[in-house]
């Protein structure tokens, strides 16, 4: 048996307590004499977590008008009516990939090197090439989206966001430590972002400027030259990017979508972006991260911090992985075209409908698939804002949009365009008579005429 000894300076205490085990000393060092209790508490990560829309829509406690169905026109789900089914080439390579028994197991934190090089193959063009190293597969645009900031960016610094934009940057941004600063777009330019503006905010802890194109919720798209403007403010305050492109290619026919890295031969790109829209299968959480560096800024840190992040949680569904070079090869162009021929006329219908209505001033769009809907407050006056506003518009007419305040814009609503065409024909129709309703003219009588 070993004997040891203990020896207690000044009174007895465990306050300062020295042992000796075959003459070696040990301390234990000062004693709390704490009588244990339970404390947990969540961390401060998950208290400075915060999804704006969660919150708005969380709060609002009304119930729908029970004498007419509820029409959601809330959520970026293309998938919620049923009306816009993927292409049978996009399922039938799920099955395939299924049916081999090769993608049951756990694959590379990046992603299956076919996969990368089937990502790298589609998008690489001659003005920016990429290779299967540049490609980053993750569980969704979002993840994607977490990445790009986890490795650009350290608590204390701050990012550059859209305004209005896409809440999950702020939410990712401040549960990092990370301080988020909004530019803002323009709705009497088609959304432009103010470049005067957004240059100002640059400072020398600003760690990355985020732009989205096709955005949501405008569903604005660039054109070549204001992205060129844009690359030349990060080129002058020496800041990457990262471009959320999660509806590439998403544009109606009288417009042109163009990749942001490819009007970039300096400024570094990240560029996130996934199956969810495009392909209308949200739910199978497939998406990634090009690396576009051509000047070598990124260098090797950024690419093996990318790494490194990407090992925390192994990636994307491997059965996905499986089908994506199906996938990307066998799509069928009649299905791209079909899709945003559908969401062309049901913006169109939307615009139409809304543009009649007094009191509200909705933006074009062009691409994406939403629209965004200025209200004019002062002909709503008893309405406190646009959280109000769509509240009653859900309690009397039972129509389901978010407000902007969910998008750091207030007075504005966004009108999701994926329902089916005859549900969005009655949406607008009971958003009309609701705004007939409660329209007051300039003397706070009510007021149907107006100068629509």
């Amino acid at each position: 048996m070993d004997s040891y000894l203990i020896q207690v300076k000044g009174k007895a205490s465990l306050r300062d307590v020295h042992l000796s085990l075959h003459g070696k000393s040990l301390s234990t060092g000062p004693g709390k004499g704490r009588k244990p209790h339970w404390a947990v508490r969540a961390s401060e990560m998950s208290k400075r977590t915060f999804n704006p829309i969660r919150a708005i829509v969380d709060s609002m406690q009304v119930t729908p008008n029970p004498q007419k169905p509820l029409i959601s026109l809330s959520i970026g789900d293309p998938t919620v009516f049923g009306n816009l089914p993927s292409d049978e080439e996009v399922m039938q390579a799920m099955k395939d990939a299924l049916e081999t028994g090769d993608y049951n197991g756990y694959a590379p934190s990046v992603g299956y090197q076919p996969c990368r090089e089937a990502v790298a193959k589609y998008y690489s063009c001659p003005e920016a090439p990429l290779e299967a190293q540049d490609i980053i597969l993750t569980s969704g645009c979002s993840q994607a989206i977490e990445l790009a900031l986890g490795v650009l960016a350290n608590p204390g610094q701050n990012i550059l966001v859209p305004r209005p934009g896409f809440s999950l940057y702020k939410t990712l941004a401040l549960s990092m430590g990370i301080e988020v600063k909004f530019y803002n777009l323009l709705p009497e330019k088609s959304w432009e972002a103010d470049l005067k503006q957004m240059e100002s905010l640059v400072d020398d802890k600003t760690a990355c400027l985020i732009v989205n194109n096709p955005s949501n919720p405008c569903g604005s798209v660039f054109s070549k030259s204001h992205l060129q403007k844009i690359v030349a403010v990060a080129s002058r305050q020496c800041v990457p990017i990262l471009a959320d492109e999660i509806y590439a290619e998403m544009v109606f026919e009288d417009c042109r979508y163009e990749a942001l890295a490819k009007v970039s031969p300096r400024v570094p790109v990240l560029s996130c972006g996934g199956l969810a829209k495009r392909w209308l299968v949200p739910g199978w959480r497939m998406g990634w991260i090009l690396i576009h560096d051509r000047g070598d800024i990124f260098g090797k840190e950024i690419r093996d911090g990318l790494v490194r992040l990407s090992q925390r949680i192994l990636g994307p569904c491997t059965v996905v992985q499986g089908a994506l070079g199906g996938i990307l090869r066998r799509t069928s162009p009649e299905f791209y075209h079909n899709t945003l021929s559908f969401l062309k006329s049901n913006a169109d219908l939307c615009y139409a409908a809304l543009s009649a209505v007094c009191g509200l001033n909705p933006v074009q769009p062009s691409g994406a698939m939403y629209l965004m809907v200025g209200i004019q407050t002062d002909h709503f006056p008893e309405f406190e804002n646009d959280v109000e506003f769509t509240e009653r518009l859900i309690a009397e007419q039972s129509v389901f949009c978010l407000p902007a305040t969910c998008f750091e814009y207030p007075n504005f609503f966004r009108v999701v365009l994926t329902v089916p065409a005859d549900m969005m024909a009655e949406a607008c129709q009971r958003i009309r008579q609701f705004c007939e309703q409660h329209y007051q003219g300039e003397e706070g009588a009510q007021e149907l005429e107006c100068d629509k």
